[in-house]
């Protein structure tokens, strides 16, 4: 928890009592449903919970905005994004059930009200957000093509409706001959630690 009170020093009560919360849920669901490695729950804060935050970084999402996590996963970038955005909607989906059980289970016990997840692919979506977001999914020209029809018109924020995908290593092979317009962020711009040396925000406006 060191870590994010590094980075985050001045979280309300709340926020920081579910982030304390985070660590004993994911060591007691991990051990029933593998999500996780053993080495990552060891360094659930700085590769989990803290990289999930960099999008809290990249953007503030305004309240009433609506935000669909794709792919994820135990819940990140998710969860983390829903505790720091109390007045936000998050849709959480994953095809695979065992994982969005654990989700639930970390909804449930957090009481997170502003949080749904649920167990379906992206594309059989009908439900429409300002943003979508995803970590380590697919390569963005196949990634995108699942979403593109699942954003709102009008944003609600400081930045256009689009998707806001971390990603880690080099990118120019993803993304030559991707034909939308991009922009890519560095991680060691918010964090310092040596794990977001090469980790990166790729931002595609969705219009």
């Amino acid at each position: 928890m060191e870590i994010i009170n590094k980075y985050f020093p001045n979280l309300e009560p709340k926020k920081s009592a579910d982030f304390e919360k985070l660590e004993d849920l994911y060591i007691f669901w991990n051990e029933q449903i593998n999500v996780l490695s053993r080495k990552d729950i060891d360094k659930l804060f700085e590769r989990h919970v803290l990289h999930s935050l960099a999008i809290a970084n990249f953007i503030k999402f305004n309240p009433g905005t609506k935000i669909l996590d794709v792919g994820t996963g135990g819940g990140f970038p998710g969860i983390p994004l829903a505790i720091m955005f109390p007045e936000c909607e998050f849709t959480l989906v994953d095809s695979i059930g065992k994982k969005i059980k654990v989700v639930n289970e970390v909804i449930t016990a957090l009481e997170l009200k502003n949080v749904t997840a649920k167990q379906v692919r992206a594309e059989e979506l009908k439900d429409k957000f300002h943003f979508i977001v995803s970590r380590a999914v697919t390569a963005m020209p196949k990634f995108y093509p699942w979403v593109k029809y699942s954003f709102m018109k009008k944003s609600v924020g400081p930045m256009k409706n689009g998707v806001i995908a971390l990603k880690g290593g080099d990118l120019s092979e993803e993304l030559n001959g991707f034909k939308k317009r991009y922009e890519i962020v560095e991680l060691n711009k918010y964090f310092d630690e040596e794990f977001f040396e090469t980790k990166k925000i790729v931002y595609v406006p969705a219009y």
